[in-house]
């Protein structure tokens, strides 16, 4: 970037396209108005050059615009989108740019959706917390048919009630050879997410450790981060061994191995979330992510994502500005025309705004008071689940609550009798997790936790599926990011939800993510641009790419 000493310099403003300049900076002239400032910008495959001449201040992405006695006084490089984070995420996890498409549960993050990514080169991760084996088994093959020989990552979600939910993904993920697992919800490290790593290290012919598995960690906290910084606890080590699960030599190769090659520091998103601000959070976990290292001594550099909030192209533009080396979107996709929610549920997620969110009980930690981020507006789940938290707490047993608040909540809440929601839940948990049931045969508490988990379980599957009569009841994990990315669309096409492909939403963010940063290099050298082209705006993919390759294939 080259600047000079003369003064701030600032476009005139000049009035509507095309007056002034012709056609963005190219043979025909230099660009002087905000819309052919903002073609020039747009230009990423070009550098961009602010000159001073005889007429003023302008933009050109050509140097033979540069007239004699003109003045250069900024300039920013070409910036193709998959330039920009780290250059080492999209060479390890084998996708073009660094960009990943974070996992939803229940399967929201869809088949379709990881398929539709890996396609286009984004790594995407299979929403498969809460869904039956069986269904994730169906989604891992439909995804290595649609998307053949290309990477992709599957979800593992902590599940302290539920602990045979790890086991079986990961023994799902080690049969279907997936690659890669985006680990979440974590409180500590469990000898399952430490099986999964450990079970892909080899040593190459030349004695190198190769890591087989990948696992990329999504945090709110250092001292979760901490854990996934560094390698595999020994004791945890032995166990995994003593069981057969995890080899002898490849526990000697973890001594030397983070167990996450990737950590995404995650801020204010959907779902579960500390709500933390990214510009806190994110330097936070690169300054650990340092300290460990230092210490450690290790030649393998972990590498630290931003997710939580990522809902425009600005603001992927300044997670990168500070420093991750990927981004991850999540509530954006989940009104995408590949995800598994009902039209009825992206229409509200559409009309979303940035302070339509509320915090509610998860279904998942229900007993330990873990919170979710949802959609408040068009739906009353946040309430009534924070009501029966409420009760949870305040009574040792269903039967000791009172007549009028069980009314309230059979009436209100459940729309059946909870003896009835009881027979349902054991029903559920014989054939899926039968200990569940067991535990609670002596526990009043815990069964009254089983009794009002049923309506957090169900509430969500009732927004995929889009059930009329309990629209008020909708569990829809959001973050303020669906808001975000609702304004920045508007008059666009991409305000339908009819035009949100996946594939395009990622395209479009990366590629105005690089818009962004060049007007932001152009703005620290000094530069006043005109506001109108400082924006980027989507446009529709072109459909002049006859010749062009459909799909990302990987060299």
């Amino acid at each position: 970037m080259v600047t000079t000493p003369a003064g701030p310099p600032a476009f005139a403003g000049v009035g509507p396209a095309g007056a002034g300049s012709a056609g963005g900076g190219s043979a025909a002239g230099p660009a002087r108005n905000a819309a052919d400032v903002y073609e020039v910008l747009t230009t990423l495959e070009r550098p961009c050059f602010v000159i001073r001449d005889a007429s003023g201040i302008a933009a050109v992405n050509d140097e033979r615009l540069i007239g004699a006695g003109a003045q250069v006084l900024a300039a920013v490089p070409p910036l193709a989108p998959d330039r920009l984070g780290s250059p080492d995420f999209p060479r390890d996890h084998g996708v073009r740019h660094p960009y990943m498409a974070g996992a939803m549960a229940n399967g929201i993050a869809s088949a379709a959706m990881v398929a539709a990514l890996a396609r286009d080169g984004f790594l995407a991760s299979f929403g498969a917390a809460g869904v039956p084996h069986a269904r994730v088994d169906e989604a891992l093959t439909t995804i290595r048919r649609n998307a053949p020989g290309l990477p992709f990552a599957c979800n593992l979600i902590h599940s302290p009630n539920e602990l045979a939910m790890e086991r079986d993904v990961v023994d799902l993920c080690l049969r279907h050879q997936v690659r890669c697992v985006e680990a979440s919800a974590f409180l500590d490290l469990t000898p399952q997410v430490v099986r999964y790593r450990l079970a892909g290290l080899t040593r190459d012919g030349a004695g190198r450790v190769q890591v087989g598995n990948r696992l990329v960690a999504k945090i709110s906290r250092a001292e979760v981060a901490e854990r996934f910084l560094r390698p595999a606890p020994e004791s945890m080590v032995r166990g995994l061994v003593e069981a057969g699960l995890v080899t002898a030599e490849q526990a000697d190769l973890a001594r030397g191995i983070s167990i996450a090659d990737d950590v995404t520091a995650e801020a204010d998103s959907g779902g579960h979330t500390d709500r933390r601000p990214l510009t806190v959070l994110l330097p936070e976990i690169i300054a650990l992510r340092d300290r460990v290292g230092r210490e450690l001594g290790s030649g393998r550099t972990v590498r630290v994502g931003a997710a939580g909030g990522i809902g425009t192209p600005a603001a992927a533009a300044a997670a990168f500005a500070l420093g991750a080396a990927y981004v991850v979107t999540g509530s954006i996709n989940q009104a995408s025309v590949e995800a598994s929610q009902s039209e009825a549920t992206k229409r509200l997620l559409a009309g979303a705004g940035t302070a339509d969110c509320a915090m509610a009980p998860s279904a998942d930690m229900f007993e330990m008071g873990v919170e979710v981020q949802v959609l408040q507006r068009g739906t009353m789940f946040a309430s009534k689940a924070r009501r029966l938290y409420e009760v949870y707490r305040a009574h040792e047993s269903i039967e000791a609550i009172a007549d009028a608040e069980r009314d309230a909540l059979e009436r209100k809440i459940f729309l059946r009798p909870l003896e009835d929601v009881w027979a349902d839940t054991v029903r559920f948990f014989t054939e899926r997790d039968p200990d569940q049931i067991a535990r609670a045969a002596d526990n009043p508490k815990r069964r009254m936790a089983l009794v009002f988990r049923w309506y957090l379980g169900l509430s969500s599957g009732w927004s995929i599926a889009g059930e009329t009569g309990r629209v008020a009841d909708y569990q829809i994990w959001c973050g303020p990011a669906m808001g975000a990315f609702n304004s920045w669309v508007t008059g666009t096409y991409l305000a339908s939800v009819a035009n949100r492909r996946v594939a395009d939403i990622a395209a479009q963010m990366m590629r105005g993510a690089a818009f962004t940063s060049r007007v932001n290099h152009l703005r620290l050298a000094g530069v006043r641009l005109p506001a109108r082209a400082t924006t980027y705006i989507p446009s529709p993919p072109r459909s002049d790419t006859a010749g062009e390759p459909d799909r990302w294939e990987r060299s």
